[in-house]
């Protein structure tokens, strides 16, 4: 299966080819968030550049965040493969949108109102707008699709679960064309200050922007990021048959549970190289196939330090490793998206981006080739993007040239 068009709304850039060139020249994207003020960590990787009503019209009132972001990605990925208003089978195309907490800015303003003026000044558009299916089926109901429009929910994972299962859609015959990705809209209090609790987040307050720092000795916790990305996949003789000449391949997906803990990642990473084995062997290739690895790496200790052991244990030390949070901060459900949309790009271009913010590896990073200070111009024949999320939920993409 190959991938013919990618859409995003990211804190890099609010389309695929600005989010990409920020990417590409490290520049880390976190900085004080007035949604935040007065908490103790008051900075954010946010979308800031989106303007919904610009790109959504009147339609954006109707949808919680989360959902205007991945519809503004579906419709620029649908345009990027050349397939806006067809030519497609409606029936025969899904859509799979993966998030982690869905419309938790709608389910928290609304609270707001039933605790202080009482039900009858609570929206009735609540339910419609805050369910986590929403961004599917909004992604569906906008382009006219009637083919399967699935929600998918494994934590951080989401994005590349959703890329997972939509490959199983095609492979299955299902259908011809999925959209598939992530989206997440999770800056607010609530949620920053119960990452903080967790001590998940990086309190690098008199610097936010090194405070994203993925593999570093420095790395103190993630940065709470927003946006979407969708990828428009299909078969190769299809992409052939329209003229489209597509990023890359999807090649292989694995996925598994660590059965450990809510929150803290097997120290041995288990799970994760159960993943990591699954695709690898779904997609064909062997590990010393593997150029590229665009780690999950968001900048925690203890989950940086277990991926970086897995990298090396399975691919050695001189394979290329990037983690492109050091600009974006941590998307949540749309992280795997965004980041299996940079590796695709990386794959087409013969450039990896390199990882903002890494100036030393931590004692605990076991060694391992960290794409850092520039972008690195290499070919990359084959690349392996991992997700990891809460509750233990592991997702591994191997993606190919075309």
């Amino acid at each position: 299966m190959v991938i013919t068009g990618i859409g995003m709304v990211t804190p890099a850039g609010t389309d695929t080819a600005t989010a990409w060139k920020a990417t590409c020249a490290g520049l880390p994207t976190a900085a004080p968030d007035a949604r935040l003020d007065g908490m103790a960590v008051d900075f954010t990787c946010a979308a800031s550049a989106f303007d919904a009503h610009r790109v959504l019209g009147s339609d954006a009132r109707r949808m919680d965040p989360f959902t205007q972001y991945a519809v503004a990605a579906a419709r620029e990925a649908v345009a990027d493969a050349g397939a806006a208003g067809g030519p497609w089978d409606p029936a025969r195309v899904g859509v799979l949108i993966g998030t982690a907490v869905g419309g938790l800015e709608t389910w928290l303003e609304q609270a707001g109102r039933l605790r202080d003026t009482g039900a009858r000044a609570v929206n009735p558009l609540t339910v419609p707008k805050a369910i986590g299916n929403m961004a599917a089926a909004t992604v569906a109901l906008d382009l006219g699709l009637n083919g399967p429009a699935l929600a998918v929910s494994t934590a951080c994972a989401s994005g590349t679960t959703a890329l997972g299962l939509a490959l199983d859609l095609l492979r299955a015959g299902r259908c011809d064309i999925v959209l598939a990705g992530g989206a997440d809209a999770a800056v607010t209090p609530l949620l920053s200050g119960a990452f903080d609790r967790l001590k998940a987040l990086s309190r690098r307050r008199a610097d936010p922007s090194a405070a994203s720092r993925p593999f570093d000795r420095q790395r103190d916790g993630f940065v709470l990021a927003e946006g979407a990305a969708v990828l428009v996949l299909e078969r190769a003789a299809d992409a052939r048959a329209r003229g489209r000449r597509p990023y890359a391949s999807l090649l292989g997906y694995g996925e598994s549970s660590d059965a450990y803990h809510l929150t803290s990642p097997d120290p041995e990473g288990n799970g994760a190289r159960l993943a990591l084995r699954r695709a690898l062997a779904d997609a064909g290739v062997a590990a010393s196939d593997v150029a590229l690895v665009n780690a999950h790496a968001t900048g925690t200790p203890q989950g940086d330090a277990v991926e970086a052991r897995l990298i090396h244990s399975a691919f050695g030390p001189h394979t290329a490793v990037t983690s492109t949070k050091g600009v974006t901060g941590h998307m949540l459900g749309a992280a795997g998206a965004a980041e299996a949309a940079f590796t695709a790009l990386s794959i087409d271009q013969g450039v990896i981006p390199p990882t903002a913010n890494f100036e030393e590896p931590g004692a605990d990073i076991a060694d391992i080739d960290i794409v850092h200070g520039a972008v690195r111009s290499a070919p990359v024949p084959v690349a392996v993007s991992n997700s990891f999320g809460f509750g233990g939920h592991n997702a591994v993409v191997v993606l190919g040239r075309a």
